[in-house]
């Protein structure tokens, strides 16, 4: 345990390391004036403290943001196959003020349409870019459920979307995850967890739960009081689909 000054000093190297990374930043791309401190220590923070590679991350994610989302937003004529299946929802917030998203993975499928992946992408993006804006002040986290129950390999599995939306997360939202719970795992659903934790950072890997179906309810409400927990999981919140949000 950390000692209070300790923490003071470590609080002050890092400070100093999100000025020498904004300064480094900026000489490459000057448009990162308009990046606040929170976002520069984010990157920071994804690169273990490393000046060089969360500044490369950083400007990798500027560069990705100015082609990705050229209109600043994603709007939802883009993403109509995936608000099609109601498969993620927000609301609430647990009792470290982070929001709280629920996702039903038997509701995904792959879009094997014009869109592709793509437009997946650009679905994961809007997501993201909503949570963030639900952020109350002075928060920068958010806690998601990932519901996998009716999960089935041929008709939802979806390894290319999957590592996806986790290259979008970890590339481009880094530090923006507090913590994963999933529940309702079936055993089948294991072989494609296979698959996609070799690619998951070790960061994200530490805020994965796997929750046991008998200790759900008690499990969530260790970190969210039961009138914000989800209706569907013992508590007082209705969900709502997050184009509503």
């Amino acid at each position: 345990m950390d000692t209070v000054k300790e923490h003071e000093e470590k609080e002050v190297m890092e400070q100093n390391k999100v000025s020498q990374m904004r300064s480094l930043v900026e000489t490459q791309d000057p448009t990162s004036k308009d990046v606040d401190d929170l976002m520069i220590r984010r990157f920071l923070r994804a690169r273990d403290l490393d000046i060089e590679k969360g500044s490369a991350l950083l400007l990798k994610y500027m560069n990705w943001r100015r082609s990705f989302v050229p209109n600043g937003f994603i709007s939802e004529s883009e993403i109509k196959f995936d608000l099609s299946h109601k498969k993620l929802f927000m609301q609430g917030l647990d009792k470290g003020g982070r929001p709280i998203v629920v996702t039903y993975a038997s509701k995904h499928f792959p879009n094997r349409g014009k869109g592709g992946v793509d437009e997946f992408k650009r679905f994961v993006v809007y997501t993201l870019d909503k949570i963030c804006a639900r952020m109350p002040a002075g928060q920068e986290k958010f806690v998601a459920i990932g519901d996998i129950e009716g999960w089935g390999y041929y008709s939802n599995c979806d390894i290319r979307g999957y590592l996806a939306a986790l290259s979008v997360l970890q590339d481009n939202y880094p530090e923006r995850l507090g913590k994963l719970y999933l529940v309702h795992v079936p055993s089948v659903f294991m072989a494609a967890w296979k698959l996609i934790f070799p690619f998951i950072d070790a960061n994200t890997k530490k805020k994965i739960v796997f929750v046991e179906n008998k200790n759900l309810k008690s499990t969530l409400l260790e970190d969210i009081d039961e009138s914000q927990l989800p209706e569907v999981y013992g508590g007082k919140q209705p969900l709502v689909p997050i184009e509503e949000c």
